[in-house]
């Protein structure tokens, strides 16, 4: 199993390294992704060698890690492209007739602004507005400089509305905070403009990737649901017909992560959002599938359609996750406490390690389930337990996942910034009690998310319009949904375990 892990761990690093820092640095991808996974190569190592009974030493555990994220960060600012670099090299290639496009389609250089433009572009800005005092030009942007003078929202809707009359779809026009807290705009090429982005972008649904995903998916959840409901794999050859049997919790599983992403689909719909279909990841081992992603092809407008993007598929999965799991509790099996337990041992689950889970699990259980018992799920419950997690994790409010989009919206950028280093640093604390401290009610395997966490980005993308701020009802509900990370993550405390029994 931990074997397992490792593998897994390893291939999801590589990833999100990859996409992660692959434009901003020359330093080797794979190099990046052997530094960040010496930590869990040295705790596994620990763990094989003298097993999970003997303490790993504190300067081991905590040394590996920050010598990993020092090491990380020093290689990738060894490497770092600097901006003028990249547009030289953009120049350049546009010189060889067979790379001219991807280069002109994936960085687009803005054109030069002559004395008439630059004329005409001042006069986008309305005194009454927004009074412009200064315009900066970059190698991908043009920053406009000035005094706010009237509501961010009527302020961006003019002045886009005026630079879209005199320039057409040559720009996106981009609203942000700074650091001495006056907003500018800023004008960036527009990818969409482009006559190849556009080809590309009106064949961006691609339904039969995504159905034969989907099947795919379905058959490689089947095959583990089978393992889940106590097939054995000698048993399937020989009878196939059991395959039947793990129809159950691939159906539950699929349902409950096609939901999430049909929830940010329909959303980004709404907004009028370029974005694909949903697709499945199929794998052949652990779960069946990595999940399900979908790409959005098109800048978000505002801080409103982020928030309502990001927290539509979690709020859209939980509906469904909470009466699966329940009903899969409630034919689920009580077993006798296992001697070690874990957040991903389906046959013995203690459900204490989360507030949310041990008030469900009574209630679905009562008086079955006691302090001296455990839980063997039933696939339907592998299902909605795994729907938890998912919840949970893309709750976390760490730059590109779905909490990071939440308080991107909620608070601005810089802030939601804070809050995912912030975030990182407490789950990396809390990972590391149970070894540090011998926490028993803190599962191990929290340390995994928080690997997962420093991994990707604390930067969230900015909104078109990243200045005008969300109402009070979407702060509502941006706070429920941290208060639900919370009752998902938190072990139950002593009064609340002593008061379910």
């Amino acid at each position: 199993m931990i074997l397992l892990l490792l593998i897994l761990l390893g291939i999801a690093t590589y990833f999100i390294v990859k996409r992660s820092v692959a434009g901003i640095t020359t330093t080797p991808i794979w190099l990046l992704w052997l530094v960040m996974m010496a930590p869990p190569f040295v705790w596994t190592g620990w763990i094989l060698a003298y097993g999970r009974n003997r303490p790993m030493p504190a300067a081991l555990l905590l040394g590996v890690f920050f010598a990993s994220l020092i090491l990380y960060t020093f290689l990738i600012q060894k490497g770092r492209i600097q901006p003028q670099t990249k547009a030289n090299e953009t120049t350049n290639n546009s010189k060889t007739p067979e790379t001219a496009k991807p280069a002109d389609a994936e960085a687009p250089k803005v054109r030069p602004i002559n004395k008439e433009e630059e004329a005409q572009l001042r006069d986008c800005f309305p005194w009454s507005v927004y009074y412009l005092q200064d315009l900066e030009y970059h190698p991908q942007a043009v920053i406009c400089r000035g005094h706010l003078r009237t509501k961010s929202e009527e302020a961006y809707r003019t002045i886009r509305s005026n630079i879209q009359a005199k320039f057409g779809d040559r720009f996106l026009v981009i609203f942000q905070d700074s650091f001495t807290e006056h907003p500018f705009f800023a004008l960036v090429p527009n990818p969409q403009a482009h006559p190849d982005v556009k080809r590309i972008n009106a064949n961006i649904d691609r339904p039969g990737l995504a159905l034969a995903l989907l099947l795919i998916t379905l058959f490689t959840t089947t095959v583990i649901g089978t393992e889940i409901a106590g097939v054995t794999l000698k048993a399937l050859q020989s009878d196939p017909s059991l395959l039947l049997k793990g129809l159950p919790y691939s159906l539950a599983i699929m349902t409950i992560l096609g939901v999430h992403e049909m929830g940010h689909y329909l959303m980004a719909k709404r907004y009028k959002i370029r974005a694909t279909l949903p697709y499945f990841i199929p794998i052949p081992f652990f779960l069946g599938t990595f999940g399900a992603f979908i790409q959005m092809r098109s800048p978000v407008p505002n801080r409103k359609a982020l928030f309502d993007v990001g927290i539509a598929g979690p709020l859209a999965g939980f509906i469904v996750t909470i009466p699966l799991l329940i009903w899969g509790l409630a034919n689920s099996s009580v077993v006798p406490l296992p001697e070690r337990t874990g957040i991903l041992q389906f046959d013995a689950l203690i459900p204490n390690f989360s507030i949310l889970l041990a008030i469900l699990s009574k209630l679905a259980l009562g008086s079955e389930l006691t302090a001296k018992t455990a839980i063997n799920l039933h696939p339907v419950a592998v299902a909605g337990y795994i729907g938890l997690i998912v919840t949970a994790l893309n709750l976390m409010p760490v730059g590109q996942l779905d909490g990071g989009h939440i308080v991107h919206a909620m608070f601005g950028q810089k802030k939601a910034i804070a809050i995912g280093q912030l975030a990182r640093l407490l789950l990396l604390f809390v990972s590391l009690m149970p070894i540090l401290f011998q926490v028993t009610l803190i599962p191990r395997d929290f340390l995994l998310w928080a690997l997962f966490l420093f991994l990707m980005p604390v930067y969230d993308e900015p909104a078109l319009n990243d200045v005008t701020e969300l109402d009070n009802k979407r702060d509502l509900f941006g706070l429920l949904s941290l208060a639900l990370l919370l009752l998902i993550i938190l072990p139950a405390p002593q009064f609340l375990i002593r008061l379910l029994n």
